[in-house]
């Protein structure tokens, strides 16, 4: 899976681990400059809305802010975890295409555990596809 990775400046060493984390499991990536977390939240979703990259990492302090942030680019379905259950439900009931957690909530070990949780969980569609397409819009 092609993954872009985007933080504000609390996040980068964060950012840099999972990116890290991702290339040993297989995965390509992409970097995004660390910026105010509503630009680097953009930045990312575009090259996922685009079809770049089939989803982003997104970092900040609380992970709440960038999340809120992405939420608003068309396409995106945005979830801040800081544990492992709701990430991969996250995407085995919504789909969803960008992970958020904030570096000041979670350790690396457990932002590892929730970002390898998210990956590894795929979209059940089913009774939920009805459910995000509302989402969508």
């Amino acid at each position: 899976m092609h993954l872009v990775f985007a933080s504000d400046h609390a996040a980068i060493p964060l950012k840099e681990e999972l990116m890290a984390f991702a290339q040993a499991h297989g995965h390509t990536t992409q970097d995004t400059p660390a910026q105010d977390y509503p630009l680097a939240a953009q930045a990312a979703c575009q090259v996922v809305t685009d079809g770049q990259a089939q989803g982003a990492v997104l970092l900040c302090g609380s992970g709440v802010g960038i999340s809120m942030a992405a939420n608003k680019v068309r396409g995106i379905r945005a979830v801040c975890c800081s544990e492992p259950y709701s990430a991969e439900m996250s995407r085995r009931h919504n789909d969803s295409n960008a992970l958020c957690m904030g570096a000041r909530v979670v350790g690396s070990e457990l932002a590892k555990a929730i970002f390898a949780a998210w990956l590894g969980a795929e979209f059940e569609g089913g009774r939920h596809a009805p459910r995000v397409a509302l989402i969508e819009g």
